[in-house]
């Protein structure tokens, strides 16, 4: 990842409104171009190892024997989006109901005050799931470290 993957994530995380890369190129005053935004946004799709390689530095940095590894899998609702291969109904245990959204896995490295995000993705659906926490998520997370 690069200095605009760093700006755009600093800048969604502090925006309040609608997002853009001419709104980012704005606050930026022109210094970076609307177009190198798009650019870098539209290229290569990211992937949980190049996340895992952007954060491993630092993750090394605060490593330490108190540090846990957390996963949680987090339902992202989206009641009026209709379905399809990623939205679909999940059940959801905090509100004890089934609930229309993305259900997604993550996991993150916490030491101390610090938590870095090291794996991320969708589980579209029950099959995928069952995949992922059998033999595919040892696999799967072994080849991101």
């Amino acid at each position: 990842m690069n200095e605009i993957a760093e700006l755009y994530s600093d800048y969604l995380i502090a925006s309040f409104g609608l997002t853009t890369a001419t709104g980012l190129s704005q606050l930026l005053d022109g210094e970076i171009s609307h177009d190198k935004i798009t650019r870098f946004l539209a290229g290569q799709k990211k992937t949980n190892q190049d996340l895992w390689l952007f954060v491993k530095p630092l993750v090394r940095q605060i490593q330490s024997a108190e540090g846990v590894l957390i996963i949680d899998d987090s339902i992202e609702e989206k009641p009026y989006t209709d379905e399809n291969d990623i939205i679909a109904w999940h059940y959801d245990h905090s509100q004890r109901m089934n609930v229309k959204g993305i259900n997604f896995l993550s996991c993150l490295y916490q030491s101390g005050e610090l938590a870095f995000v090291l794996l991320y993705f969708s589980l579209c659906n029950l099959l995928l799931f069952e995949q992922v926490f059998s033999q595919n998520y040892s696999t799967h997370f072994l080849e991101i470290t």
